[in-house]
Formats: structure tokens, C-alpha cells, sequence
């Protein structure tokens, strides 16, 4: 696991999830599970499974590669994002771009399932990850919003232990000293500030406030709470 190094010679983004075995693979597999369930019963109902995938990419939906295979055209993915992407290389996908905390984002259309895998924390401030609840919300008859958990010692995007306790300054600092996690060493001091005023982690009960209609399900780790999951189930 890559945590700090002093020089970004050589540096590398870590990609876990390219390695079958990693551990950060094997939750993320465990956690489709949850969104396995609200996909079956929408296919159920009604015969297919239209998803919206909220700050998502195609990578994410390898873990449950073989799942949509058999699926087929039973199961359409849209993408959006404030970002472009390249063009989509599965049938199933689509990728838009789009504003996830707009409140306009698809007016007058709603989706089968809104999905969202470690998206909210990096949207903004309150009002943003507000908005953001909004449209998922809106936008879903079912959906699942999953997001690292505040209080989990390792934080997550910069695999530091603590680091989210850490002082804004400090943290701002070390990254213009250190690779950290996902990041190289910022070569700026708007650049280390940008990376860790970004990223803003949630708690149970902001995600509780921000989905007042959802179940909350927690991952655990060691007793630990690693991350916190928002499922609705449609009616």
C-alpha cells in the first residue's frame, strides 16, 4: 500500500482496482451485493433495470462484470459527469456530461436506480452534498449512495491514518512535501489546498440527514465502521 514518499520522481497513481486480489476490490465487491438487490428487483418488476451512475466510471461496473453480462440489454447504465470521458466501450453504457448537484439534472426524467459510489464527499460544501442528495433522491425510485465513513482511522484518498483529523494547514503542507495516496506532491500551494479542501468526508448522520428516506447500512472492518451505504428500495 503507497502512503507517503518524499519526491514524485517516478511517481505513479495508485489503481487498485485493476488487481483482482486487492483489498479495496474485494469491498468493493462485497458492496455491489447491496446494489445486486435493488438491479434483481427492478429486472422483477419490470423487466429491466435503467441506472443512472452518478460521478461514476465504466471501470467501476467490472466487479460485477459477469452479472450484466447475462443481463444483456436488460440493464442500461448512464454516466454522468462534470468532466469529459472517452466513449463508452460497453453496449450497456452511456456517458453525459452534467452537473450531479444542478437542480435541473434530467428534469421531468426519473431512473429505475440512482447509484453512486464515493462521489459525495467530493462534491463541495453542505449545500452541495445537499443538492447532490437532492437529485438522487429525485432521480430514483431506488438508489444507492455509498461514501467512506469520517470516523474510519484510514482515510481512504490519501491512505493516511488520521489524516482527515488532521489541520487544514498541516494537511495542506504535507502535500506540498509528500506524495500522498492518490495524489503526487503538489507543486503549488493553491494546488495542495485545492487537493485537501475537496475532499470533504461524511458521518452516519449526515448521511442520515441527507437521506432521510433511506436505509443506512454500514461496512465494518475490524469492528470498525469503513463506510456508510444510503439504500432505498423502490415501492
Amino acid at each position: 500500500m503507497q502512503t507517503m514518499s518524499l519526491t514524485d520522481t517516478g511517481w505513479s497513481k495508485p489503481d487498485p482496482m485493476s488487481n483482482p486480489k486487492s483489498l479495496e476490490r474485494g469491498f468493493r465487491a462485497k458492496r455491489f451485493a447491496q446494489v445486486r438487490i435493488l438491479i434483481d428487483a427492478s429486472i422483477e418488476k419490470k423487466g429491466r433495470a435503467d441506472i443512472l451512475d452518478v460521478g461514476g466510471t465504466e471501470a467501476y461496473w467490472v466487479i460485477g462484470s459477469d452479472y450484466l453480462r447475462e443481463l444483456g440489454d436488460k440493464v442500461s447504465i448512464t454516466m454522468v459527469n462534470n468532466e469529459e470521458a472517452p466513449p463508452a466501450k460497453g453496449a450497456q453504457f452511456t456517458h453525459l456530461l452534467g452537473d450531479a448537484c444542478a437542480p435541473d439534472l434530467f428534469q421531468g426524467r426519473t431512473f429505475d436506480i440512482v447509484h453512486s459510489n464515493s462521489v459525495i464527499e467530493h462534491v463541495g460544501p453542505e449545500d452541495k452534498m445537499q443538492a447532490f442528495a437532492d437529485n438522487v433522491r429525485r432521480l430514483g425510485e431506488a438508489y444507492y449512495v455509498q461514501t467512506p465513513n469520517y470516523w474510519f482511522p484510514l482515510e481512504p484518498h490519501f491512505r493516511v491514518i488520521g489524516f482527515q483529523w488532521m489541520p487544514l494547514a498541516l494537511r495542506a503542507n504535507l502535500m506540498k512535501r509528500f506524495n500522498i495516496g492518490f495524489y503526487p506532491r503538489a507543486r503549488t500551494s493553491e494546488e495542495a489546498w485545492s487537493n485537501v479542501r475537496d475532499i470533504r468526508l461524511l458521518d452516519r448522520a449526515m448521511m442520515a440527514r441527507f437521506f432521510p428516506d433511506a436505509e443506512i447500512k454500514l461496512e465494518k472492518v475490524a469492528g470498525l465502521n469503513k463506510s456508510i451505504m444510503a439504500v432505498r428500495k423502490a415501492d
